[in-house]
C-alpha cells in the first residue's frame, strides 16, 4: 500500500469486491485495450454487448459510467492484464464461455488482431478455462460473424 493509499484510499472499487457485473465489463474492456488503444469499433461492440444483455437491463446510465470509472481505474493503474487477473476469478461460471466469445468478438471489431490482442486472449481461454477445441470453435464463429 503505497503513503497516499492510507490518506485518500488507493483502492480501485473503494475496498470491496468486483461485481460480476464489473468482472464481465472488464474484460471486454481489457479485450478492447488489449493493442494500447481503443478503436471506435471496439468500445461501440462493448456497449451493443452490454446494453442487449439480461445481466445489465437494471443499468441506469449513471450506474454504467461509475462502473466504467472503477474499471478504468484499473486499466490505467496496470494495463489490460491486471484489469483480467482482478475480473476472471468474479465470473460465474455459466458466463465464462460467453465472456471470451465477447471478448473474440470485440478483438476482431476493428478487422485487425494486433500481437497483443492475440495473447490477451490466449491468456483469458488459459485464465477462464475454456478448452482449446471449444475456445477455436468461438474464435472461428466470431471471425466469420466479423467479416467484411
Amino acid at each position: 500500500m503505497g503513503l497516499f493509499d492510507n490518506l485518500f484510499g488507493g483502492s480501485e472499487s473503494s475496498g470491496r469486491g468486483i461485481t460480476k457485473h464489473e468482472a464481465f465489463t472488464g474484460i471486454l474492456l481489457a479485450a478492447a485495450a488489449a493493442d494500447g488503444h481503443i478503436a471506435d469499433e471496439e468500445a461501440r461492440s462493448l456497449w451493443t454487448t452490454i446494453e442487449r444483455m439480461k445481466l445489465f437491463s437494471n443499468f441506469t446510465p449513471d450506474k454504467f459510467n461509475r462502473m466504467i470509472d472503477v474499471l478504468l481505474k484499473i486499466l490505467k493503474k496496470g494495463g489490460p492484464e491486471l484489469l483480467i487477473e482482478k475480473c476472471v476469478p468474479e465470473v460465474p461460471d455459466e458466463l465464462r464461455e460467453t465472456v471470451f466469445a465477447n471478448a473474440c468478438d470485440i478483438v476482431l471489431a476493428d478487422g485487425v488482431v494486433e500481437d497483443e490482442e492475440r495473447e490477451l486472449i490466449e491468456k483469458l481461454q488459459n485464465e477462464l478455462e475454456i478448452p482449446g477445441d471449444e475456445a477455436m470453435d468461438i474464435v472461428r464463429v466470431m471471425v466469420i460473424k466479423n467479416r467484411g
